[in-house]
């Protein structure tokens, strides 16, 4: 996703002038590198100054520009927190925060490079859209979308790099606003977001392989959470299973339960999370998803159908 974001947001500099990237402690490669040296007077990196990034993003927006920040999800978000909710919310800027390396990607780097709460965080925000594209043909409508049509500050989750794509024989288009189903059955829906998607496809395979007929959703616009999409999921399906890498408070379960128990609804629901602590594993990817029994083979495990 990193590389091609740079790609999309180059691309789009060419067509739209106002369109600027603030990076803060990024050394600036493949795309993004052509565009701080074809557009250097809309190119600015901050240093470790996270705080600074969104300040001028800020002021670049009140000028009429389209500013994108871009730097590690933890310190896009976190860090300069006071700064993205005063500069940006409460001004209701069009300024879209990209924070790359979502979730436990950043693995072996410790809990200070973790963005385990930052979609709770984020969506808590007044003025706030939070969008988490599941491949990179998503996030490249996505970003396209925050470059054309966003009249307010976006919130962007990321992945890393070597995502593969998945949404090419999706059977709906991305709208945003609107979950996406990539496939569709009537026994079981998957509902996720982000890179976890590799894993909800997974699953769904599984499943077919025990006679289930399957929905796979993509939940890219997190905020404004599209309500009546989810209202219908449940009443189509007799189960879901909600994916997600994020902690249970503020996330997406926690949402879908909500919307369960106004309506009403029927459905079994079961909600597979990061746990609710920093865990102090050190190692791979899969090693921190298996300590919060986030792993496939756990998921597997712990499934009741």
């Amino acid at each position: 996703m990193r590389n091609k974001f740079a790609d999309v947001i180059y691309q789009q500099g060419k067509i739209d002038e106002r369109i600027c990237v603030v990076v803060s402690d990024i050394s600036p490669a493949g795309s993004i590198e052509k565009f701080r040296k074809k557009f250097p007077n809309r190119f600015i990196n901050c240093g470790v100054a996270e705080q600074s990034m969104i300040g001028i993003a800020s002021g670049l927006a009140l000028e009429g520009f389209r500013p994108f920040c871009y730097t590690i999800a933890t310190f896009a978000l976190y860090r300069p927190f006071e700064m993205v909710r005063v500069d940006m919310c409460y001004q209701n800027l069009p300024v879209t925060v990209v924070g790359m390396g979502s979730g436990i990607i950043y693995s072996t780097l410790g809990g200070t490079h973790h963005t385990i709460e930052d979609v709770s965080i984020a969506s808590s925000l007044p003025n706030m859209t939070v969008l988490a594209p599941c491949d990179p043909d998503e996030m490249k409508l996505a970003t396209e979308w925050c470059a054309k049509r966003t009249k307010g500050p976006v919130y962007m989750r990321l992945g890393k790099v070597g995502e593969p794509i998945l949404t090419k024989n999706s059977i709906e288009k991305f709208k945003f606003g609107k979950i996406r189903y990539l496939q569709k059955g009537n026994d079981v829906a998957i509902i996720t977001y982000g890179t976890f998607m590799n894993t909800a496809i997974k699953l769904s395979k599984y499943l077919e392989e025990k006679k289930k007929k399957v929905s796979v959703i993509s939940c890219h616009t997190l905020k404004p959470l599209d309500y009546f999409g989810i209202k219908k999921m449940l009443n189509d399906h007799d189960n879901i299973i909600v994916l997600e890498e994020h902690v249970l408070h503020g996330g997406l379960g926690m949402q879908i339960r909500n919307i369960s128990s106004i309506e009403k609804s029927r459905s079994r629901i079961q909600h597979f999370h990061l746990k609710d602590k920093f865990i102090h594993t050190y190692g791979s990817y899969e090693n921190l998803l298996d300590s919060h029994e986030l792993s496939y083979s756990k998921i597997i495990r712990n499934l009741k159908l």
